[in-house]
């Protein structure tokens, strides 16, 4: 049995989201708490507890999931492209069992970095790859909700597992970590044996010339059944006529995405992961919230009240990301980054303002016994902090949180989009393993610094995606491709960003059959600045 409910497909494949959150957060639960502290203690231990790893090694094993991601990325579009984006999903579940069998047993750090490297090479493959399956499968008027919904399964596993690992720390044991460390290769299981009842991407099996078993997926997805589905048949002919167009780009290497016509969207793709990596969610919680316990400590919070501040920020990401699944196909891209980019701006330069001006030195031991948490601040102030640090996170989860998944799968033409969306989540991994290095050694040099430095970072995303970030709301793949080839646009840039509009409604009238196909190029497209009473007359044309 074959499912096909493009809802249901979703849910299975974004598992492979849920596994990054769970080892998030399998992380930053137990790197404060004195059983891990003193079992890969590096420092003196005292009556009040360890000091744990030190920074650039605790550093070292936060990033190390992040180096086996960067690789898994580059390795998945390979994966993808020769085996199917179902299997590659499948491949990936089996290495994470492996890893976190070895992160389980370890006896050392080094057993601890290696079994993080393994899991990591897992979540650089579904996290490349299960964007890529759900915008291939989904229609064009729920892409935007289906593929972000992937960031909502990372959210969820955050503080799933967060509050497993709450949990666990009252066993005065090493079981404290280790059951935690366990429990998370329960969702790779399950995913394994999801993907077995789930349909392969149509668009790669086209590209395998398997016609027939494409055309009977978009039937089961898109027609429900019918297979004389009006939307289906132009899809069907849509991506026929792109497959034929690729015909004598048969072979791709990654050396394609560097030509003077791909280079404009390959960075584009490539910029939307790295910006997501310097928004500052890795100062706030870096590495998507494994050192908000150094935030807090540093605003005052110890002990169980330190625990529990934290896992706030969890409940906030998990229900602002909601917002951004129901409304993005009809809010649009580009609106959706610019918002999220200047808010958390704001909330970057609030809270490094807060830290300097109220804040001082914690002296070279920090605040708990961790050098980490330098810089301290008490009274009003500190619950400031606390305040900016949940408006940034809730500022984040609806914006850049789920866009920087959406948005990559649909910039490339079918032939080369599995290396592409490899190459640009290879990017976001590999910041992220920089900036794991980086975050515990920048709050004990630069102290509050580092606040202002990613509040630049989050200015200039804003810059740079008002004038090269294209909208894509609302469009097939095969549609966005016009974008970047239109021959009145920009040479080798195509339509310029600023004045692409939103066809979320458009697309909607398609899906019903309610617009014929020879129709749908003169229908007018949505700017974000139109009002809804305008879109409702529309949707009488």
């Amino acid at each position: 049995m074959v499912v096909g409910n493009i809802y249901l497909i979703s849910a299975i494949a974004i598992i492979g989201g849920g596994l990054f959150g769970f080892d998030i957060s399998s992380m930053s639960a137990i790197i404060g708490t004195n059983q891990y502290k003193c079992y890969f203690n590096q420092g003196e231990s005292s009556p009040d507890g360890c000091t744990g790893p030190k920074a650039n090694v605790q550093g070292g094993i936060t990033a190390s999931m992040a180096g086996g991601s960067f690789l898994g990325a580059l390795a998945s579009g390979f994966l993808s492209d020769i085996l199917g984006r179902k299997k590659a999903i499948m491949i990936g579940s089996v290495i994470w069992v492996v890893g976190s069998i070895l992160i389980c047993a370890s006896q050392n750090i080094g057993m601890l970095v290696v079994g993080r490297f393994i899991n990591g090479i897992c979540v650089g493959i579904c996290s490349a790859q299960v964007p890529v399956y759900i915008s291939e499968l989904a229609p064009p008027s729920k892409r935007g909700r289906l593929v972000g919904a992937q960031q909502w399964a990372i959210t969820w596993g955050i503080m799933i597992m967060f509050y497993i690992s709450y949990g666990c720390q009252f066993i005065q044991s090493t079981a404290s970590f280790r059951i935690p460390w366990g429990v998370q290769m329960v969702p790779a299981i399950g995913l394994f044996f999801g993907m077995i009842f789930l349909p392969e991407s149509p668009r790669w099996l086209a590209r395998q010339d398997r016609w027939e078993d494409a055309h009977a997926v978009l039937t089961l997805v898109h027609g429900k059944g019918d297979a004389n589905s009006a939307f289906v048949a132009r899809e069907f002919q849509e991506i026929k006529a792109m497959c034929e167009f690729e015909k004598n780009n048969a072979d791709v290497t990654y050396l394609e995405l560097f030509k003077p016509n791909m280079i404009n969207r390959t960075h584009i793709g490539v910029f939307t992961q790295i910006w997501s990596q310097l928004t500052g969610m890795n100062v706030m919680i870096s590495a998507c919230l494994v050192y908000i316990t150094y935030v807090f400590l540093m605003a005052g919070l110890t002990g169980n009240n330190l625990l529990v501040s934290s896992s706030i920020q969890y409940v906030i990401n998990v229900t602002m990301t909601v917002p951004a699944l129901l409304f993005v196909d009809k809010w649009g891209r580009r609106p959706t980054l610019l918002i999220g980019a200047l808010l958390m701006m704001t909330f970057l330069f609030a809270n490094g303002g807060l830290l300097a001006s109220y804040g001082h030195w914690a002296g070279p031991d920090g605040v708990d016994h961790t050098p980490e948490a330098s810089w301290y601040v008490s009274g009003p102030p500190s619950k400031a902090v606390i305040a900016c640090s949940y408006l940034f996170v809730a500022s984040f989860a609806p914006t850049w949180g789920p866009v920087s998944w959406i948005y990559p799968p649909e910039l490339y033409p079918l032939r080369v989009r599995g290396k592409a969306v490899a190459l640009a989540t290879s990017a976001n991994w590999a910041f992220n393993f920089a900036l794991g290095y980086f975050v515990p050694p920048a709050f004990v040099n630069i102290q509050w610094k580092t606040y202002i430095l990613f509040g630049v970072f989050c200015a200039s995303m804003f810059v740079h995606v008002f004038f090269m970030f294209p909208e894509t709301a609302g469009k097939t793949l095969e549609e966005v491709e016009d974008l970047f080839t239109d021959p009145d646009g920009l040479p080798y840039i195509g339509t310029p960003a600023w004045k692409t509009r939103i066809t979320t409604k458009r697309a909607q009238l398609l899906e019903r059959g309610e617009l014929d196909a020879e129709k749908a190029n003169g229908y007018p497209e949505r700017s974000p600045d139109r009002s809804e009473g305008e879109v409702s007359h529309e949707s009488k044309i």
